[in-house]
């Protein structure tokens, strides 16, 4: 049982934590930490927790478990303003979509990841934003890498792990550079096509004509352009040397399709199009695994 549960972060997953941890009974307390009071108020409010701070050192003091849940841009001032209150019978761990940028903050800040520190990533998520878009089923069967490195404590490890699965998530363990990677070409790099695709439709003359007529499929491609921009824009730089690569690899693939509907290489493109609903296919065959 977690005593004091504190959470930097009440948005949509740090809401969605909390309210996880207070549905499976996993926690005494819940702390709410966040720079926006209005959010705060909100959050107290709905019940997701217990009392709020704007002030990460206060909130996390006395904690026996802080999740660190801010955009990725901030981690380094979150650990500035945790170091004098770092406990080390307390586990630390974070629900940043990047780790590479997560561990080397936490390495600028300490001069080494602490060993009670464990870095997470809940592959879960919602176009809405806010304390009011968290439920307790958020991460009800989603997938939660961790990424340890070698001097992380192996009982936080196991501690951290455990509390995932307690509220439904399937957990596995990855290398942080291999876990950017991985999410810069699954998550990162959709996130900035559906935007691209929106602002570049947006910016045409007949732009309310456009978005009248868009049909479902429009709706669901675009759905993720709807996602919190400030969230975003520190996850694309923060992953930006794994991002920038792709985005050159899809106008490559772009180039192509251009290329072969404008000599209308009918077998071609039909071949492209097929090879791309296989993998398709067998991306949902291995997602029902």
């Amino acid at each position: 049982m977690i005593e004091r549960l504190c959470v930097i972060g009440v948005g949509l997953i740090g809401g969605s934590i909390a309210r996880s941890a207070r549905c499976k009974r996993l926690c005494r307390e819940i702390v709410g930490v966040d720079a926006d009071r209005a959010n705060l108020h909100k959050a107290l409010d709905l019940g997701v927790i217990d009392a709020a701070f704007t002030n990460a050192t206060e909130g996390a003091a006395g904690a026996d478990w802080v999740v660190i849940a801010t955009p990725v841009g901030a981690f380094e001032s979150v650990f500035e303003a945790l170091r004098p209150v770092w406990a080390e019978r307390a586990i630390y761990t974070d629900a940043g979509s990047t780790k590479q940028s997560v561990i080397e903050a936490a390495r600028t800040i300490f001069g080494q990841v602490p060993p009670n520190f464990v870095p997470a990533h809940p592959v879960a998520g919602a176009e809405r934003s806010g304390v009011e878009a968290a439920t307790d089923d958020l991460y009800q069967g989603k997938r939660v890498i961790l990424t340890p490195l070698p001097a992380t404590s192996y009982i936080a490890l196991k501690r951290v792990e455990a509390f995932w699965q307690a509220v439904g998530a399937k957990v596995s363990d990855m290398d942080p550079a291999h876990h950017d990677e991985v999410l810069a070409a699954t998550s990162h790099l959709p996130h900035v096509l559906a935007y691209a695709l929106v602002h570049m439709l947006g910016q045409k003359n007949a732009q309310q004509e456009i978005f009248q007529y868009a049909a479902g499929g429009f709706r669901d491609f675009t759905r993720i352009a709807s996602s919190d921009p400030k969230m975003w824009l520190d996850i694309c730089l923060a992953n930006r040397t794994q991002i920038v690569p792709l985005i050159a690899q899809l106008c490559d693939e772009l180039n192509a399709v251009a290329g072969m509907l404008d000599k209308r290489a009918t077998n071609d493109l039909l071949e492209f199009f097929a090879s791309a609903r296989n993998a398709r296919q067998q991306f949902l065959d291995q997602a029902e695994k």
